[in-house]
């Protein structure tokens, strides 16, 4: 396994992070499809023996679950806590980012995890009710109480981060370290602004669904998976630039094909011969975890990287939040009421 520092934090995870969305309780009402405390385990296991130390998820996924079956495996393996980089995030819980949320909140990451300190504690979204002085004041806290080493962002727009990270360097409070944003070969609208502003404030790349939730690891658009089936999120994320997604998921087939590997392995490598630090992956069993680490040892040409982006076409913004009282992006979840918050 090849390794990468995360950012200015200098911490060194895997060059594949285990994403946690693929574990916990099964949810009916749109994840239907994670898997169990001993399938986490396994999945963990096979990852941790080959040398993968990083693993993400977030206080929402499974309603916490997700972070109690990651914990609970890390404990059962007997995996040393400095070995391993725990990650969650924070945003889609009862206030938002405000300070009081955010104090509340990272206790109940730790006492899931069942641990002392987090190594990365992420913003899930932007947070539009929340003074960004009151969210970045408060996760500087957390840093130097040491609950936390080090602080990351998800999915917004651009001019937010720099915002963020301009108002924590003015105050000298923690910076964000890395980004996991959307990105992926169906989805490079990020490429424009998002990664240079990443790239201007050291910050990593650790981007979310990479294999565009299963569509670039088959030709055929539609699977018979629980997930394809049921996942509404996945659907909206992706469904509406299907015409222009067609091309492209059809020149990984032939590559693949050329090269001899899955589909997986080839969308995977474009990422890391891209420079992106850490793909986060979802692993529903240890198999799928052999592709990631296949894929770390594949090098793309530049004819064969110009062959895979050469098709792609601006798309619609998928992922961040809209502005209050503009229309929901697409791809994106927020709980509008208290009694739609479920998290452990």
């Amino acid at each position: 396994m090849e390794y990468a520092k995360l950012g200015h934090s200098g911490i060194e995870v895997s060059r594949i992070c285990i994403g946690g969305m693929s574990f916990g309780e099964p949810d009916v009402a749109n994840h239907e499809w994670t898997i169990g405390p001993a399938e986490t385990e396994a999945v963990i296991k096979h990852a941790f023996e080959n040398g993968i130390n990083y693993i993400d998820s977030a206080n929402c996924y499974a309603h916490g679950t997700s972070e109690q079956y990651i914990g609970r495996a890390l404990k059962r393996l007997g995996i040393p806590r400095d070995e391993v980089v725990l990650q969650s995030k924070v945003f889609f819980n009862e206030g938002g980012l405000s300070k009081e949320a955010i104090n509340r909140e990272i206790e109940g990451t730790l006492s899931r995890f069942d641990t002392d300190y987090l190594d990365v504690y992420m913003i899930h979204r932007f947070d539009y009710n929340t003074p960004i002085e009151e969210t970045m004041e408060a996760l500087d806290g957390l840093v130097r109480a040491g609950k936390v080493r080090a602080i990351g962002a998800s999915e917004m727009f651009a001019y937010q981060l720099h915002n963020m990270q301009d108002v924590a360097e003015r105050n000298g409070w923690e910076k964000f370290t890395n980004m996991q944003c959307h990105h992926n070969l169906l989805y490079r609208e990020d490429e424009r602004e998002m990664i240079p502003v990443c790239r201007q404030f050291d910050m990593a790349l650790t981007p979310y669904s990479p294999l565009a939730s299963g569509h670039l690891t088959r030709r055929a658009w539609d699977a018979d998976s629980l997930r394809s089936k049921t996942d509404l999120t996945m659907a909206d994320k992706y469904d509406r630039a299907r015409s222009l997604d067609t091309p492209i998921i059809e020149r990984v087939a032939k590559l693949a094909e050329r090269r001899g590997v899955p589909m997986a392995q080839i969308a995977i490598a474009w990422h890391l011969n891209k420079g992106v630090e850490s793909p986060t992956l979802g692993f529903s069993k240890p198999s799928r975890v052999d592709d990631a680490l296949a894929a770390v040892d594949i090098e793309l040409s530049r004819e064969e990287l110009d062959y895979l982006e050469e098709p792609y076409a601006a798309h619609e913004l998928v992922g961040p939040l809209a502005r209050p009282g503009e229309k929901p992006i697409a791809g994106t979840v927020r709980p509008k009421t208290k009694d739609d918050i479920r998290v452990g």
